[in-house]
């Protein structure tokens, strides 16, 4: 007598036919006329099984436990093909479901070595315009997330996140970050945010190369009507200006009137948040030992509505209380010698 565990051994696919067979219906997608939209919906199916056994191959069930040997085998055979480039370019019209598998598969996948080499990451290093792609589907709402999941997986290697950094497609994260849909607005900005914090050494070489173009965008995002941006785009800024390796941008940044100009803005916002933000950033400019003449004016010239502004803010409850009322008053003093 057969046994059923044999039947379902006999149906199980290779690595090889299953990136195969994956691949196949992928490019079974591309139908354009009416007639051949049934022949659409069964490709659609059939990528969705397809996809669903990848998974199964790359984390098993719960039951059954993958094989380090198989998910290596699979993983060689996915970057053997155009089978990523596939994947990436239909991601606008695959279903929930199947997008899903493919953002768990990808974080998978991103994290093979075979023969000491992450395959998928050298992969997409050599066609470095799915990163640009990528990005650019924040503009579709249907996908923006799968996208915005898989990049922030992609982002994790150095090399992908400086390209991306350097892509004219970064400009894009501007205007992502303010989109009418608040979830994929977040998502956008947690992917910006990665961009300029995960690996310090790019973020502060793109910064010092990029330094006019990309504060003059800042300035946009600080200054936003969104409270929701004010308030990110300001906390991420004290955040990146603040780390060491961007010791030399933030002396730039501290020694500009302009730019104390726009926290000056930001002190007397309606909300409490943003002020004590601000203030962060704003006690920089003052403490700073060698401000030059310009920032010494404007303190001066403004010294008793700073005071008085200063004097009323205060943190709320909380264990930062003591700490900041003594920054506070360092600062107060600070300007009141200026004067």
């Amino acid at each position: 007598r057969m046994s059923f565990s044999f039947f379902k051994q006999s149906k199980t696919k290779t690595p090889q036919e299953l990136a195969k067979a994956l691949e196949d219906s992928l490019a079974a997608l591309d139908s354009k006329t009416v007639a051949e939209v049934k022949s659409l919906e069964k490709a659609l199916e059939e990528v969705e099984r397809n996809v669903a056994l990848i998974r199964f191959m790359l984390s098993g069930d719960g039951e059954i436990e993958p094989s380090p040997d198989l998910i290596a085998q699979l993983t060689v055979e996915v970057c053997s093909e155009d089978l990523i480039s596939l994947l990436i370019h239909k991601l606008p019209i695959l279903g929930w479901e199947t997008r899903k598998n493919i953002v768990h598969c990808w974080c998978i996948l991103l994290k093979q070595k075979v023969d000491s080499v992450f395959c998928v990451a050298k992969y997409v290093e050599n066609h470095l315009e799915l990163l640009d792609f990528l990005v650019v589907c924040y503009d579709n709402k249907e996908i923006a997330l799968t996208c915005g999941h898989m990049l922030r997986e992609c982002i994790k290697m150095p090399t992908l996140a400086k390209y991306i950094l350097e892509s004219p497609s970064f400009e894009l994260f501007f205007k992502f970050v303010e989109l009418p849909n608040f979830d994929v607005a977040s998502d956008a900005f947690t992917t910006f945010k990665d961009l300029l914090t995960k690996h310090a050494t790019a973020a502060s070489e793109f910064l010092n190369d990029h330094y006019n173009e990309f504060f003059e965008q800042y300035e946009k995002l600080l200054m936003s009507g969104n409270y929701v941006t004010r308030r990110q785009s300001l906390k991420l800024l004290s955040e990146f200006l603040l780390e060491p390796s961007n010791a030399r941008i933030m002396k730039r940044y501290i020694s500009e009137v302009h730019y104390l100009k726009v926290m000056m803005t930001l002190l007397k916002d309606s909300s409490r948040n943003i002020q004590l933000s601000a203030f962060h950033i704003f006690k920089v400019f003052v403490a700073n030992p060698n401000k030059p003449g310009d920032i010494k004016v404007i303190l001066a010239k403004n010294h008793d509505k700073l005071v008085e502004l200063l004097t009323s803010l205060s943190p709320g409850k909380g264990s930062e209380d003591d700490q900041f009322e003594e920054e506070k008053e360092l600062v107060i003093k600070e300007i009141q010698r200026t004067s």
